[in-house]
């Protein structure tokens, strides 16, 4: 163990380096040392920190890894685990807090990372529905299905009373993927379009529907399909006030 010395002027250099520059230029170990140095202020973290990230893979891993699991690494007790959860907590909280009262419509990224501590190691896919007001402010969030994602277990009419329940001009849908690949499956590209659709008839917009999966996600608005599912809607409406125009027409040169 290092000496009196050495402990405290190499916890000095962490924390004056952190003091100057944030977090820039530092190693994921550095920052987990950091954390669980506030637990046990008179201890050597490094070895721990370096087992926790050969155990845990990443800096993201640790901080949400189970506060049981991380007392499983030797020397790291229940007061550092339980600063490790609180740090990860208050990261969540100022997230939220982030995407709340502001324009979110261009911001997948910031829904990804609000929502993907919380759903990134679900094992059954959860499909959630974001309503927003007229100035794209989150008004609610809720799981509005749990288990195999496909096109008879998400409901267009509970998804619109939602919407019509909370005033929403708008709305965002996200699901994850266990697999971890967040690529958007036949069912999914249909059960979007179903409710591109349905907004449209009541005028509600669908801003983005995002897919979850292993530390990246699919944008549904950000690859077009959103806008193409509106064309499509649009055209139908076009094609089908058109045939309307003629039948009359067509009714009186058949009789």
């Amino acid at each position: 163990m290092p000496s009196g010395d050495t402990l405290p002027g190499h916890r000095k250099r962490l924390r004056e380096k952190f003091s100057r520059s944030g977090l820039a230029g530092f190693h994921d170990y550095e920052i987990i040392e950091l954390l669980l140095s506030l637990g046990t202020p008179r201890q050597d973290c490094k070895q721990q920190a370096k087992e926790a990230i050969k155990k845990f893979k990443t800096l993201r891993g640790v901080l949400e890894a189970p506060p049981e699991e991380l007392q499983q690494i030797d020397g790291i007790g229940a007061h550092s685990a339980f600063g490790i959860k609180l740090m990860q907590e208050v990261a969540r909280e100022f997230l939220k807090e982030k995407i709340v009262d502001k324009p979110i419509y261009k911001s997948s990224q910031e829904i990804f990372d609000y929502l993907y501590h919380s759903m990134r190691d679900l094992k059954k896919e959860v499909f959630k529905v974001i309503y927003l007001n007229s100035q794209n402010q989150i008004i609610e969030a809720q799981d509005l299905f749990k288990g195999t994602i496909n096109s008879s277990s998400i409901s267009n009419r509970e998804v619109i009373e939602g919407a019509i329940k909370y005033n929403a001009a708008s709305l965002i849908f996200v699901h994850n993927h266990p697999s971890g690949n967040p690529e958007p499956s036949q069912s999914d590209k249909e059960i979007t379009r179903g409710l591109v659709y349905a907004g449209s008839i009541m005028r509600i917009k669908v801003l983005d529907h995002i897919i979850i999966g292993d530390n990246r996600y699919f944008s549904f608005a950000g690859e077009g399909l959103i806008e193409e599912y509106e064309l499509d809607f649009f055209n139908s409406k076009v094609r089908g006030a058109s045939e309307a125009k003629r039948r009359p027409t067509a009714k009186l040169f058949n009789s």
